[in-house]
């Protein structure tokens, strides 16, 4: 499987982290509840990085919106929510292609 950790720093490598902490913390698999329980922080994980990720970038289409109508003149807010919005978009995306990938090799193992 491709290191896809690679090409992340800042923002992007502590979003990282923080969805591995909050997976690792919750996954202890010794029992058959436990092992739904780590699926479930998996689960719960990847839709929070989705609404964080919606979020950062409603907040950046809001500040291209106010700097556009004159209401905030300070171009690096401005700059720095496009970042945070791209940054986690890319992040984002690097996940669903690891667990695509995760998947398709689940799906090629012989039985």
């Amino acid at each position: 499987m491709a290191d896809y950790t690679a090409g992340l720093s800042g923002v992007s490598l502590d979003f990282y982290k923080d969805a591995l902490e909050s997976v690792t913390r919750g996954s202890s698999i010794d029992s058959g509840s436990d092992k739904n329980n780590s699926f479930s922080t998996i689960l719960n994980s990847a839709m929070k990085l989705v609404n964080d990720t919606d979020t950062l970038s409603r907040n950046s289409e809001q500040a291209v919106v106010d700097f556009t109508l004159g209401n905030a003149d300070n171009t690096h807010a401005l700059t720095t929510a496009q970042q945070k919005a791209y940054l986690s978009l890319q992040y984002t995306v690097a996940i669903k292609n690891a667990v695509l990938d995760a998947y398709k090799e689940i799906m090629q193992m012989q039985i």
